[in-house]
């Protein structure tokens, strides 16, 4: 006799139900968004887009006005994802939604799967070089091992 656990990515359906894009703007997490779509499409799921805010604390007390530049990117992704949609209404009827979470990438990637209840996260690859070195927020997320990653490039 043999003993089952349960895994921790299955939530009693068949498939994802909750697809995380995480996206900054990017050429690269554009894509991933392109991607993440059409998965969540194909396979009837909530597409949650989310966008994590860094929160630049030496910034503001330059005077640099950080939160209001993040808020502009924030609604720039969504204007690009609603137009996208509006484009391809009839071929793209995929549910999602847009959702902000502040801090730095990877934290908030983790706080958004979590709190969403994410069955698989999908990010774009890393554009910067300094991420060889220290480690991106896919590889990062890869190596926390609690959900599926998929890394677009």
């Amino acid at each position: 006799m043999t003993e089952q656990h349960p895994s921790p990515f299955e939530r009693g359906t068949d498939g994802p139900k909750v697809i995380v894009v995480g996206v900054d703007g990017s050429d690269s997490s554009l894509r991933a968004a392109a991607y993440a779509g059409g998965l969540a499409r194909r396979q009837r799921a909530l597409l949650a887009v989310v966008y994590v805010q860094p929160v630049m604390a030496a910034g503001a007390a330059l005077g640099a006005p950080v939160a209001d530049t993040t808020d502009e990117i924030a609604q720039d992704i969504v204007a690009q994802i609603r137009e996208a949609t509006e484009r391809s209404r009839g071929i793209f009827d995929t549910r999602w939604e847009f959702h902000t979470f502040y801090g730095d990438p990877y934290n908030g990637l983790v706080k958004a799967a979590d709190q969403l209840k994410a069955d698989a996260v999908v990010v774009g690859a890393s554009e910067q070089a300094g991420h060889r070195i220290v480690g991106s927020v896919a590889v990062r997320l890869v190596k926390a091992g609690r959900w599926p990653v998929t890394v677009v490039p």
